[in-house]
């Protein structure tokens, strides 16, 4: 059963996409930002446990990656359809992940499981910062504007140059597992042929 809770921790945060999706709709970016935050945190713990007791599995593999996807994508698009960010920030990144999946999915098809690594980790986080930064600017400004006797200038859209520090990093991530995937031999062209004699049987 314990073995099991670094995947379980992974499902909940496909169970909290809606909850923070729902919150960005309403525009309440407290509760978004509370939930993304959650969300986060069993990211990191769902990581940590499975390392510390070695509780790794294929499974978890993909389907760790898989929820940080969801969860990125989902986010963005909302914010995208709200004009926080430009619409082509979304499409790189719908892009690359599909770039992303479509490979893992061939790869793990002949036996070889794409895990996670460090730089795809960091566009992850870096889209965060942005993402949080995005919340913190957007509920200032509301509240701000809302409150007209406060007589405080708006916060700039700062969180602008994140995401484009984030796409980088994004940009970065894929050059990098395409070149992990060759070196190991994942792309050689003897190991991407069908073996026929698997078909005869």
């Amino acid at each position: 059963m314990f073995k099991h809770i670094p995947n379980i921790l992974t499902i909940i945060r496909f169970f909290l996409i809606p909850v923070i999706i729902a919150y960005l709709i309403e525009e309440n970016y407290i509760l978004a930002f509370v939930f993304l935050t959650i969300s986060g945190i069993t990211d990191i713990l769902d990581g940590f446990i499975a390392r510390k007791f070695n509780f790794i599995t294929n499974f978890g593999k993909l389907i760790d990656p898989l929820a940080d996807k969801a969860t990125q994508i989902s986010v963005l698009t909302v914010l995208a359809l709200q004009n926080i960010i430009p619409l082509w920030i979304l499409v790189i990144v719908v892009l690359k992940e599909f770039a992303m999946i479509s490979g893992a999915s061939f790869l793990y098809g002949k036996e070889f499981v794409v895990s996670s690594r460090w730089y795809g980790k960091l566009s992850t986080v870096l889209f965060y910062v942005a993402i949080v930064s995005s919340f913190f600017i957007r509920q200032f400004n509301t509240t701000l504007l809302s409150h007209p006797e406060y007589s405080m200038p708006t916060l700039p859209a700062f969180d602008q140059y994140l995401y484009y520090l984030a796409l980088i990093a994004t940009v970065f991530s894929l050059v990098m597992y395409f070149k992990a995937f060759y070196s190991q031999g994942y792309l050689k062209k003897e190991n991407l042929k069908i073996d026929q004699d698997k078909d005869k049987n």
